[in-house]
C-alpha cells in the first residue's frame, strides 16, 4: 500500500489512466457494435463483431483485474490459474461456435427417426396416429 503522499499520488494517476483505459475500451465497444464503417466482417452483426467485442472485453477485465484487484501483485501462480481461466473461456466460446456447425435438418423424410419435425403436431411427432 502506499505509504507516502508522492506514492498515493502515483497510485492515483495510474488509476485515472487505466479508467481512461477502460472508458475508451467502452466507447470502442460501442462504436464497433453501432457504426457502420467500424464493421468487421459481414454486414451486420456477426462472429467477427462478437469475437472483436470479446477481445476488448477481456482487454479490459485483464486491466481490472491487474490494477484494482492488485493481481500484479501476486505470486506467479496466480498468472496461471488466470491463463487456465482465458483458456477454459477461449475452450466454451469455440465450443459454442461448434455447435452452431451441427449438421443436424429438422424435418427428415424417415418416420421413425426420432427429430422433430416442425411440420408436424408435437404429439404426433414420430407420425403415429
Amino acid at each position: 500500500m502506499a505509504d507516502s503522499v508522492e506514492e498515493i499520488q502515483k497510485a492515483k494517476k495510474l488509476y485515472l489512466i487505466i479508467f481512461g483505459a477502460l472508458l475508451v475500451g467502452t466507447v470502442l465497444t460501442v462504436a464497433v457494435a453501432t457504426v457502420p464503417a467500424l464493421d468487421v466482417g459481414g454486414h451486420g452483426f456477426d462472429g467477427a463483431d462478437a469475437v472483436l467485442g470479446l477481445i476488448i472485453a477481456s482487454v479490459k477485465a485483464s486491466l481490472v483485474m491487474l490494477i484494482f484487484m492488485h493481481l500484479n501483485h501476486e505470486k506467479p501462480l496466480i498468472y496461471f490459474f488466470y491463463g487456465m481461466g482465458l483458456v477454459m473461456a477461449f475452450f466454451c466460446m469455440w465450443l459454442i461456435g461448434w455447435s452452431k456447425s451441427d449438421p443436424i435438418q429438422y424435418g427428415n423424410s424417415e418416420k421413425a427417426d426420432g427429430f422433430y419435425d416442425p411440420s408436424k403436431p408435437a404429439s404426433n411427432v414420430h407420425g403415429h396416429d
